[in-house]
């Protein structure tokens, strides 16, 4: 017992994903077409509170969804967050309502979705432009409306 909480502690603390989070698939389909995901599913205060932060890497095709319970503004920044990000706001549909590139790591500045969301889709630095995403794009995940 005390081994598995040993190695658990370190997986943590190298930046591992979350040992108890769900990881499903999810499509960005943008003029490019489909790009394929696996993100980790942050729907409850602890995981959104928590995020991507002390993460010292993640693989190209991963990100975490940020899903919310209500449609409203949110904010985010990138305080404790080791990894430069690109970050979605979606809406209710899956329509992509915002996108933020390279957000700064460590970065106190507040990052708004300027506009009511369900959704935020944090990714790797550069994917957006990879993709060619742009407002209006879409996202095919089951929590999105279609």
């Amino acid at each position: 017992m005390k081994r598995a909480l040993f190695a658990a502690t370190i997986l943590f603390l190298l930046g591992a994903p979350c040992l108890s989070a769900t990881i499903e698939g999810l499509d960005v389909v943008t003029a490019t077409g489909p790009h394929h995901y696996q993100v980790e599913i942050a729907n409850d205060e602890a995981t959104r509170e928590r995020g991507l932060m002390m993460r010292e890497n993640m693989a190209p095709d991963h990100g975490m969804l940020f899903e919310f319970p209500s449609r409203e503004p949110v904010t985010f920044w990138m305080k404790d967050t080791l990894l430069p990000l690109d970050l979605l706001f979606i809406d209710i549909d899956g329509t992509v309502r915002r996108v933020v590139e390279g957000a700064k790591p460590m970065s106190e500045t507040l990052i708004p979705s300027g506009v009511p969301v369900t959704g935020v889709l944090e990714l790797n630095a550069g994917q957006a432009a990879t993709m060619q995403l742009k407002p209006g794009d879409k996202v095919e995940f089951p929590f999105f409306l279609h």
